[in-house]
């Protein structure tokens, strides 16, 4: 067996399994022993309307993105079907990268934010970092994907679909990837990583509740006393 070959078998084969249980023990155990956690910890109280132009791009575009990733993996005959007919292709491969393009410009607000706030910076973790950074990744992976080898959710439907339902028989079978460029192989194995880190970031808030906030009015919060009094009076009244 090559080295070329044991990667491949590391990163197609196990690799898929390891992220998975990674993904849910970790959820699971997160949520037990700290189920306040399980929040986007919302900064809202810490910054002001800005944040509507990262969380609403991002937030309806990857939710696009999923579930037509969902669609091509679950009913990969209809996509395939739908597709069958030119137009409807274009429209489905336009609308997907004008998603993924919409996602991007939404991450990237939302990591500029925190950059340039010193306050949004203190409450974020070297585990949320990691996790924008590979997001950034997957979806510049995507958009390039979908610029340079286009028909995606044809080949997508035919070729990834097979593969992950292996994995998901516990038969992983890796001929269907042996002819996929390397940016396709990496949004496969960066994919994984995110499964993997997913849990230990604010977004596994996704996991467990609704977001009203992608729809409602947005929240104003006023202080109706200095901040820095209140924090005095605090740490003075508790000793």
């Amino acid at each position: 067996m090559t080295g070329q070959s044991a990667l491949n078998i590391f990163l197609f084969a196990i690799f898929p399994y390891l992220a998975f249980f990674v993904f849910v023990f970790v959820s699971i155990q997160r949520y037990l022993s700290r189920p306040f956690t399980y929040s986007s910890l919302s900064s809202q109280f810490l910054e002001n309307r800005r944040q509507f132009w990262g969380i609403i791009p991002f937030h309806y575009g990857i939710i696009f993105l999923f579930f037509g990733h969902l669609a091509a993996f679950v009913v990969p005959s209809h996509v395939l079907a739908w597709n069958g007919v030119a137009w409807r292709l274009y429209v489905l491969e336009i609308t997907a990268l004008i998603f993924g393009l919409l996602t991007l410009i939404g991450l990237m607000q939302l990591i500029f934010r925190r950059l340039g706030d010193h306050k949004l910076l203190r409450v974020t973790t070297p585990a949320d970092w990691v996790l924008y950074a590979l997001l950034l990744i997957q979806i510049i992976a995507g958009v390039y994907i979908a610029v340079f080898y286009r028909w995606g959710s044809s080949w997508f439907s035919s070729v990834i679909t097979p593969y992950l339902w292996s994995i998901f028989k516990l038969n992983p079978d890796l001929s269907y990837l042996s002819g996929l460029p390397f940016m396709v192989k990496l949004h496969i194995v960066n994919a994984f990583l995110i499964l993997a880190v997913f849990p230990f970031g604010r977004l596994v808030h996704l996991l467990v509740v609704p977001n009203p906030y992608l729809w409602r009015r947005t929240q104003v919060v006023r202080w109706y006393r200095n901040p820095r009094s209140a924090l005095k009076a605090f740490i003075s009244d508790n000793g």
